[in-house]
């Protein structure tokens, strides 16, 4: 048997499967000129020789009457593997009738031709269908590098879109007179609190990622805010704290400006978060005096994060408080009133946003 098998060059083989010497050789000797010929002398090596080459195949002509393995048996198992959509196969046969026919077919046989062959049909035949398949094959190889090239653009665009995210949160710490840390800090805890704890219930693994990148965006309106107030050494005037006040609306106004970010995930956490990470659960806050429920819970996990990140380092208007004294204002209630589920999931994991801070005076000295 083994000597009737010849392996041939990648997609291009003909493979005839025939108990019939003489057939096969007839058969082979209609496409060798156009094809890499292979033979095998029943259903059953036939088989084996299509589960281990049909990388090869360009198509199979199967008899239907061998011994071991009928045509019938072996397109059963060539259906049970999807074959047939990949590899197209003839039925060779002297016995064409209907039950025959429709069982090829239903088994995904693509033409049915009888015996005795006549070269310049079968030829013309199989060859267009061979045609098809690699017509097809090509279609969807370029269809798929479109797709490929497609992905490559889309995540080119959304790393584009991060980087402007990220330089523009860069550029408003840098007029602030700040180190930098600040908002991959409010980033970092933002994650935490809702990845960690039972805040972010509900937000897939996604849109936290997309929520904690929004968050670096909460201070944005403070462009619009000059720098005499907004690095202002003393505590402000009334008047000046209205002013600092409107970096909130700004920041809004700014980012539904910026047409480049209304596709990018990020989007709505954003205009939310600069808007209302200033609001209080009890309403006393700004801009909309926005009370409860009424709050996202991202703009209030970005509240906390913002105050308990202003707390703990040192601003142009006064020096970073002890973590003790940290906890004890929060808890207090002195920087405003939080959300009471919010507070105890930030003090449940508090330790662990500390030491981000530990790392920070590390680096100091």
């Amino acid at each position: 048997m083994e000597k009737n098998l010849y392996r041939a060059q990648r997609g291009n083989t003909l493979l005839v499967v025939d108990d019939d010497e003489i057939n096969r050789d007839i058969l082979c000797h209609i496409f060798a000129s156009q094809y890499e010929m292979a033979q095998a002398e029943d259903g059953e090596a036939g088989l084996a020789y299509i589960l281990e080459h049909g990388e090869q195949l360009c198509a199979i002509l199967l008899d239907v009457n061998m011994p071991r393995k009928n045509g019938i048996e072996v397109m059963q198992a060539l259906a049970a593997q999807k074959i047939p959509s990949r590899i197209p196969v003839f039925l060779i046969t002297a016995e064409a009738t209907d039950a025959v026919m429709r069982q090829a077919y239903e088994l995904g046989v693509m033409d049915v031709i009888s015996k005795p062959i006549r070269p310049y049909i079968v030829l013309r035949r199989v060859q267009s269908v061979i045609e098809l398949f690699q017509a097809r094959r090509s279609l969807s190889s370029q269809v798929r590098r479109q797709q490929e090239d497609l992905l490559r653009q889309s995540e080119t665009i959304i790393q584009l879109n991060q980087g402007m995210i990220e330089a523009l949160a860069t550029a408003i710490e840098f007029r602030s007179e700040e180190s930098g840390g600040h908002v991959r800090r409010i980033h970092d805890i933002t994650h935490y609190l809702l990845s960690e704890t039972s805040m972010g219930e509900g937000l897939a693994e996604e849109e936290i990622t997309q929520i904690a990148l929004a968050s670096i965006l909460h201070d944005i309106g403070k462009i619009a805010v000059a720098d005499t107030i907004l690095n202002k050494p003393g505590r402000l005037t009334p008047e000046e704290f209205e002013i600092m006040k409107t970096h909130t609306v700004q920041g809004d106004k700014m980012l539904s400006r910026i047409p480049q970010l209304r596709e990018h995930s990020a989007y709505r956490y954003a205009r939310d978060i600069a808007r209302h990470h200033h609001e209080r659960w009890d309403g006393r806050g700004y801009p909309d005096g926005l009370k409860g429920d009424e709050i996202s819970v991202w703009a209030q996990v970005v509240s906390l994060a913002d105050v308990y990140d202003a707390l703990s380092c040192k601003r142009v208007y006064k020096d970073a408080f002890p973590r003790e004294q940290v906890i004890a204002m929060i808890r207090g209630g002195e920087c405003g009133a939080f959300n009471p589920k919010l507070l105890a999931c930030f003090l449940e994991v508090e330790d662990q946003l500390a030491k981000m801070y530990k790392k920070l005076e590390g680096e100091k000295e």
